[in-house]
């Protein structure tokens, strides 16, 4: 059993300076986390325990431009049913309540859900040798193997793998600002820039510097808590991980749609965002023909292996149905769940 550190922090600046030794992580809720550490997948040398900083980091307040401010320690639970989130941004806590199963809904947090590995089965099990993403330059065992799960957006020959998270999907949709601070201080990173596309270097999934620690996601002015819906279609109703997702929000004036936003989830390394869909939709009535035109388009850049070639028109009509919930055209009925 290799040797591993511990030191709980105090505040914001102690957590960076613990975290600057070789091979520290932080660690919140652990639910991630220890999953990894238990299978070989993450082999930290030092734990920085970030659960007890204060400075508002597990609150949930109104920014002075009618935003709200979630402190990345607020449990998913917690964020999920704020009043705030559910009146304003009811999409977020659709997803929210979407992700895993109630227990871990109650440990895990804001910042961890961001920071989750992408769930793959050639990644999580160290016994595959060939994982781009735990081994650079070992290969990708899943572009050969089991593709059921795998990306069919924004891949590259480096990796397949998707971004797990419920929470991101919405976050993408809504435009949020996620805000860090480390060893250089503080900045702000639009949502769009957090998550990476694998390229050649799929080992990191995101845009943090390290020793970076995520302190806040800032969510703009509210604009969709009357037409918005999260939907998630997996392979059972309980405690699975998306085959597609979608967030939908949308501001309808006398039947034309003036403002649109759709993210697209477990199909890409990153939550993605449906910019083409969106601009065929924004501006114009809203009907089942264009929404079909427009989910066809976002897709039609798609390139899905033999083992998820079923995604493409399962996310295209995924798009379609979200849309139609959040604009009230139908009702939510049950749960997608793909046989």
């Amino acid at each position: 059993m290799e040797a591993i550190s511990y030191e709980r922090a105090s505040d914001v600046a102690g957590a960076i300076r613990a975290a600057r030794e070789p091979g520290a992580m932080f660690i919140g809720g652990g639910t991630n986390l220890l999953d990894l550490m238990k299978g070989g997948a993450a082999r930290p040398v030092k734990l920085v325990d970030i659960t007890h900083l204060g400075s508002g980091l597990d609150a949930i307040e109104r920014l002075p431009d009618g935003g709200l401010r979630i402190g990345a320690l607020v449990r998913n639970s917690d964020a999920a049913d704020h009043a705030l989130v559910r009146q304003h941004y009811p999409l977020l806590s659709q997803a929210f309540v979407s992700g895993a199963s109630a227990q871990l809904r109650n440990m895990a947090t804001v910042g961890g859900n961001l920071l989750q590995r992408t769930r793959c089965p050639y990644f999580y099990d160290t016994a595959f040798a060939e994982c781009n993403k735990r081994m650079p330059g070992s290969g990708c065992g899943a572009i050969d193997g089991y593709q059921r799960t795998q990306a069919i957006l924004g891949a590259s020959s480096q990796c397949i793998a998707v971004n797990p998270s419920d929470m991101s999907v919405a976050l993408a949709a809504l435009d949020a600002t996620v805000r860090v601070t480390g060893a250089d201080g503080e900045r702000a990173i639009p949502f769009a820039d957090f998550h990476r596309l694998p390229g050649d270097h799929p080992e990191r999934d995101t845009t943090l510097r390290p020793g970076e620690l995520i302190t806040f996601v800032d969510l703009p002015p509210p604009a969709f808590p009357e037409h918005a819906y999260y939907l998630k279609v997996r392979d059972r109703a309980s405690y699975a991980f998306a085959l597609v997702s979608v967030a939908a929000a949308l501001q309808l004036q006398g039947g034309n749609v003036s403002d649109v936003r759709i993210a697209l989830g477990g199909v890409a390394h990153k939550p993605w965002r449906a910019s083409v869909a969106e601009r065929m939709l924004s501006g114009g009535p809203l009907n089942d023909e264009r929404l079909r035109e427009a989910a066809a388009a976002e897709l039609r850049d798609a390139k899905p292996l033999a083992g998820n070639r079923f995604k493409v028109a399962l996310a295209e009509r995924a798009i379609v149905r979200a849309v139609n919930v959040a604009a009230g055209r139908s009702s939510p009925g049950i749960t997608g769940v793909v046989a």
